[in-house]
């Protein structure tokens, strides 16, 4: 069993009509016929609030809804995992571009047409629009938000709703122009990025969005190196007498301890252990509303 079918089934039960389940997610009915007719793909279920409201309605324990969809999309991504990524209708890439700093449209602009949503290109894509899904997602249950963005894409208030737990489900691969006018056009005033780096900076529309400025870095790192187990401190573990109620939150401290020139002896970590373990060394901090 699928959402479709599942929700049909339940809608005949209880005797109610698809306007009833489009007014509780506040959404279209037109949506909801696409819905159920499979015209259109279960939204993923971490982007929308749409199946909590519905299986309320259709007197759904909670989270079925939400399961089924999640089983469902992962057999169709699975289907569709064999497929080759396809280009950006031209009229995103331009969008895209249009919205680069004027001093790097050019350079991009020959990476990006050299390979057709090629590395840079999908790099690009994705990070913007993982910002400008996030913030869709952020302001979702704002209905203040919600009609303000419907009324500079001149919808109704279900109109952007639908409209927006579509933008929410779709990724690099899909996105649409509809998409792109909608969505990435308003609420983006500019990005760059540095091709030495890759370090994007996207400045959002402050009239949109809260957070209207935008940072990534993507920096190399060393990975963390073990610590070396200094010889006194060997011998100290080693030595039961001194060592054998040391927890392991103890000893990874000792062992964070360095010293330049110097080997302590094993007595020195058992006297380290005292003093860490002596409340006289840690006095106890007053909380607030606290008194003496």
């Amino acid at each position: 069993m699928d959402v479709s079918l599942l929700i049909r089934h339940r809608l005949k039960e209880l005797g109610l009509e698809q306007k009833d389940i489009a007014a509780a997610a506040q959404v279209t009915e037109s949506y909801i016929s696409q819905l159920l007719a499979r015209k259109k793909a279960p939204p993923a279920p971490g982007r929308t609030d749409i199946y909590e409201k519905i299986g309320r309605v259709l007197r759904l324990p909670s989270g079925k809804l939400s399961n089924l969809a999640d089983l469902q999309r992962k057999e169709e991504l699975r289907k569709k995992v064999a497929e080759p990524p396809r280009p950006l209708f031209k009229e995103c890439r331009e969008l895209i571009l249009r919205k680069c700093e004027p001093a790097r449209q050019k350079e991009l602009r020959r990476i990006f047409e050299k390979e057709p949503f090629g590395e840079l290109e999908r790099l690009v894509t994705q990070k913007l629009l993982d910002v400008v899904q996030g913030v869709a997602k952020e302001e979702l249950r704002s209905e203040e938000w919600l009609r303000l963005m419907a009324q500079l894409s001149d919808r109704s208030y279900e109109q952007m709703r639908v409209a927006i737990l579509e933008f929410l489900d779709t990724d690099i691969f899909n996105v649409s122009i509809e998409n792109c006018i909608s969505f990435l056009d308003p609420m983006i005033d500019s990005w760059d990025i540095d091709l030495r780096t890759f370090g994007m900076e996207i400045a959002l529309n402050r009239r949109l969005a809260a957070g209207s400025l935008k940072r990534f870095e993507f920096a190399e790192q060393e990975p963390q190196q073990p610590f070396a187990v200094e010889p006194g401190l060997e011998r100290f573990l080693k030595d039961t007498s001194l060592s054998s109620d040391a927890t392991e939150e103890e000893i990874e401290f000792l062992k964070a301890l360095k010293f330049r020139g110097k080997q302590p002896s094993p007595i020195y970590y058992y006297r380290e252990l005292q003093n860490l373990r002596d409340p006289l060394h840690f006095p106890q901090v007053a909380q607030p509303g606290e008194s003496d």
